[in-house]
């Protein structure tokens, strides 16, 4: 199986790149997200809100985990190939590189024509802070930011639960992270009822986001420090970070990219005043995103080839016991 998986989880990273997610395709991530808004709807008030939260969570991982081992285990049924074909098309559609790129790419092109109110908007569709009134700098943050975090969260842990469990646990992963995406949130409104969904989602994260982060440091060389400093950088400006994961991918590209991150945000008016990464060699500049595209998709092709490795000693494991 662990073969079945990793020829699954290569064929969907050739399908996200070449066909990503087209937004007029229907798209199980949509549907998880509609079931959540209902929940979030039907559960969130009263009392008991962090019950009710993990209510919401497990209705959400109970119902994808019966579809997606359901339409796996028919595949498999037909024919091995069916199978690693349709596990295929259900981890390509947990991946986000080609839209990652995409959304990049659609920031960083006004900020050359120097068309800033565009660039502006383009930002606001990718990132949760205020965007009316930022400069190049400050969107080309907000865009690295966005690429370096979700490096993790969008493409290697899916990636990385795949080859744990298929297609099935790289569709929980989404789920969960879709549930943190829509209620994980420290405010009066999810505070309580999306407890358990940030948690879970921490803990989702928590491998996956160090991997990904060291792996960078490893593959890249850094464009002013040498790769000792950097890695004794990486460990500390990482635990600045207010999330215990996206510190990670964002400092090890700050690092690589000789950037500072972090600093100043406004969240609907409200300031949030973020540590700093990396140290500012160089200011932040346009060219910096497609930078950061090159780096998330270096990334990914060495995170599978490890993917590759890890799988052969699993199965070596497995035949000696």
């Amino acid at each position: 199986m662990i073969l079945h998986h990793l020829l699954a989880i290569t064929i969907a990273i050739v399908i996200d790149f070449i066909i990503g997610d087209p937004p007029n395709w229907p798209h199980p991530v949509k549907w998880i997200g509609s079931f959540i808004a209902f929940l979030d709807k039907l559960l969130n008030k009263g009392r008991q809100l962090r019950f009710k939260g993990v209510m919401m969570l497990g209705a959400v991982l109970i119902l994808t985990a019966l579809i997606t081992v359901f339409i796996t285990y028919l595949a498999y049924y037909l024919h091995p190939i069916v199978g690693v074909v349709m596990e295929a098309i259900i981890i390509a559609s947990t991946i986000a590189q080609k839209g990652l790129k995409d959304a990049g790419l659609e920031v960083m092109q006004p900020l050359l024509a120097k068309d800033l109110p565009l660039a502006r908007k383009k930002l606001s569709y990718i990132v949760g802070r205020d965007t009316k009134d930022l400069e190049e700098s400050e969107i080309v943050r907000g865009t690295v930011e966005t690429i370096a975090e979700n490096t993790s969260d969008g493409i290697t842990a899916p990636l990385f639960w795949a080859l744990i469990g298929g297609a099935p646990l790289a569709m929980i992963y989404r789920a969960i992270n879709t549930c943190d995406s829509m209620v994980g949130y420290r405010n009066s409104k999810y505070e309580k009822f999306g407890w358990a969904s940030a948690r879970l989602d921490d803990a989702a994260n928590w491998i996956p986001s160090r991997i990904t982060g060291f792996l960078m440091l490893f593959i890249h060389k850094p464009a002013y420090i040498e790769k000792k400093k950097a890695w004794r950088e990486l460990f500390t400006d990482a635990k600045k970070h207010p999330s215990p994961n996206s510190g990670w991918g964002e400092a090890a590209v700050a690092i690589l990219l000789g950037v500072q991150l972090g600093g100043l945000n406004y969240y609907k008016g409200i300031a949030s005043n973020r540590a700093r990464m990396g140290e500012p060699f160089e200011a932040l500049k346009a060219d910096h995103i497609q930078k950061t595209i090159a780096i998330m998709e270096r990334t990914i092709l060495y995170f599978l080839f490890f993917l590759w490795i890890g799988g052969a000693v699993i199965d070596l494991t497995i035949s000696w016991f």
